[in-house]
């Protein structure tokens, strides 16, 4: 137990304020050691209340980012979802992959504070500082064919786009696969690996990784992200941003995938797209492209006219946005053949 958790207990187990004098007494350390106690886990938002001359009083820990506090903004129907957080993990989907491999079941769910090493795409990693974020993955055990389990990000994109706007009050939009934008910065990466049980060729597991951008961290995004990553709020969010926003994804994710088959989400994956109507440069392998996206299919498909005029269906890869020659060329060649 560290020294801000000692403290934390502390102050619960004594319901009056205390000085921070009595404090250090009583737990054999520093009043300065008790001062950075109490300003972290003020950071973690609970709430202290500090009076001159009388000392320390914890009031409240609704906004605590905590399975309690999460679970009080779940659906009803969520509750064999079970929460765990924890203060430190290399990556939120290893550690559930390891669960998994254990016969973890569906439903599992693993919130860190800080990540040492967060996962993205193609390899990259996710910069997961503590108190600056939302990192949380999720155990499913699909009961749908391998080739549908790109279904789950999207989905998922789609639930996090929604539930930060309901947090912010703010429109986010999804860069096709599964980028959710805000205010043209990206503010989240999903993440979905699974494991084949190759008796059945079905999935064995998908662990579903969220990273969520709360806050811009103290001294700014490294120099390699600070063009693209953005967060939801420029300062301080709101007291208990972080429980309601985690509970908002968990709710709306969920209602999507046990409704999986029928797309229910598809309406709101392709009105908050990010490329329709955008000059994109698009790459496969060693493969790229270029052309116009014309939207997003129900399969979740890019699709996008090529410069001679062909419609072309892309599943996976890499997009960047280019500039207007492309828009020009392809709107010019629509013209003539009106």
């Amino acid at each position: 137990m560290d020294v801000a958790d000692q403290v934390l207990q502390f102050l619960r187990d004594n319901k009056n304020c205390v000085s921070g004098e009595e404090i250090a007494g009583q737990l054999g350390i520093s009043r300065n050691s008790v001062w950075k106690a109490v300003n972290k886990l003020r950071q973690e938002e609970y709430g202290i209340e500090a009076t001159t001359n009388r000392g320390y009083r914890l009031v409240s820990e609704s906004n605590v980012l905590s399975p309690e506090n999460i679970r009080r903004y779940l659906d009803k129907s969520l509750s064999y979802v079970a929460v765990n957080v924890r203060e430190e993990v290399t990556s939120t989907n290893t550690v559930l992959k390891q669960l998994a491999e254990q016969g973890g079941r569906e439903g599992m769910v693993v919130i860190a504070q800080r990540q040492s090493q967060g996962k993205g795409r193609l390899g990259r990693s996710f910069y997961s500082p503590r108190q600056s974020g939302l990192y949380m993955s999720v155990l499913l055990r699909p009961e749908f064919p391998p080739e549908d389990s790109l279904a789950i990000t999207t989905a998922a994109a789609a639930a996090v786009a929604a539930a930060v706007d309901q947090v912010t009050g703010q429109k986010s939009q999804i860069k096709w696969v599964n980028d959710v934008y805000l205010a043209g910065r990206k503010i989240c990466g999903i993440l979905t690996e699974a494991s084949l049980d190759f008796e059945n060729g079905r999935l064995d597991y998908a662990v579903l990784g969220i990273g969520i951008n709360i806050q811009e961290p103290a001294g700014g995004f490294p120099s390699e992200i600070c063009q693209v990553a953005g967060a939801l709020f420029s300062s301080a969010p709101p007291p208990g941003a972080r429980v309601q926003l985690a509970a908002e994804v968990l709710n709306r994710f969920f209602r999507y995938y046990h409704a999986l088959p029928e797309r229910t989400y598809m309406e709101e994956y392709r009105a908050r797209s990010l490329l329709t109507g955008r000059e994109i440069t698009f790459q496969q392998g060693k493969r790229t492209w270029s052309g116009v996206v014309l939207g997003i299919d129900s399969e979740a498909r890019l699709i996008v006219r090529l410069p001679d005029g062909q419609k072309q269906a892309f599943s996976t890869g890499e997009v960047s946005i280019v500039k207007e020659p492309l828009l020009s060329q392809l709107q010019s060649q629509s013209s003539d053949s009106n």
